[in-house]
């Protein structure tokens, strides 16, 4: 397969082995409620970025599992030897939320790992990811607009084993901060969404995802002010994006460039995964 006949949100890739494992939202999956048979996650494999692999299921709904609707953003990390899938779900009589699962490899099917979300029960969550500090395990995640109106992007400690949140969430910035921000609705509503942290070298950005002028999908930038994730954060007033397309993440290829991968356009069922060459300097 080509890039352009993948059809998926979100996308994100990981580097392993030599091969390039892309995951993502089905885009046909992303808003109504589906069948429970048609809900779950895949992964494409390329060595080259250019030809990849049919997509291969790594995930899907079964009897019990507490998410059965919007099935959303999967992003795999290595830690300890492990594979871990980050994703976010909504279920009945449950808040949106992201949970954590495992695998042995990259590509092989991921089991239940947390005990359902570890985002703040009460709390309408999304988009959560993976960072780490000091050895210190967290996940950044955004506390939805449709519950606080002006969303938010926060951190939260993870336990060692990343089966549970430890402590209390701490809330990074809200999207109302730049002045390029807009109401999508135009009724107060400002959205967060898709954060992503990249260190580079002493520095900590955090790209994200909200909405400009014209309703214009984009992504932006925020930056600690003292290379940790526990500085203050500001939001670069010039955006990494601003063409209709978004919640992106960055990763480094065989080459070692920095590579910006997203989804465009942002309309259901049109969504592909696009990547272009990033240099640090754009960056900082």
């Amino acid at each position: 397969m080509k890039f352009c006949d993948i059809n998926i949100r979100d996308p994100f890739i990981l580097t392993h082995n030599g091969k390039y494992y892309m995951y993502g939202t089905r885009a046909a999956n992303t808003w109504e409620r589906k069948p429970l048979n048609t809900l779950g996650f895949d992964v494409y494999v390329s060595s080259d970025m250019e030809n990849w692999s049919e997509p291969k299921e790594i995930f899907s709904y079964f009897p019990g599992f507490w998410g059965d609707t919007q099935y959303w953003a999967p992003e795999v990390h290595e830690y300890k030897g492990k594979f871990y899938l980050f994703a976010s779900f909504t279920g009945k009589g449950y808040h949106r939320g992201t949970a954590i699962f495992v695998s042995d490899t990259p590509d092989g099917r991921f089991k239940e790992h947390s005990d359902k979300a570890v985002t703040p029960h009460d709390w309408e969550c999304l988009d959560g990811t993976f960072y780490v500090e000091n050895d210190i395990p967290y996940m950044v995640f955004c506390h939805e607009w449709t519950q606080i109106k002006d969303g938010t992007v926060c951190y939260i400690q993870l336990s060692p084993d990343l089966k549970k949140a430890v402590g209390e969430p701490v809330e990074m910035w809200h999207a109302s901060t730049p002045s390029w921000v807009h109401s999508w609705s135009g009724k107060g509503d400002y959205v967060t969404d898709g954060p992503y942290m990249l260190r580079l070298d002493d520095k900590l950005i955090c790209i994200w995802s909200s909405f400009t002028d014209g309703n214009e999908y984009c992504e932006a930038i925020s930056r600690s002010d003292n290379g940790s994730i526990h500085g203050k954060w500001s939001v670069d007033e010039k955006l990494l994006f601003s063409r209709d397309g978004g919640h992106g993440m960055i990763f480094k290829d065989y080459n070692g460039e920095l590579n910006f991968v997203y989804h465009s356009p942002n309309s259901t069922p049109n969504e592909r995964p696009c990547v272009k060459k990033i240099t640090k300097e754009q960056l900082l």
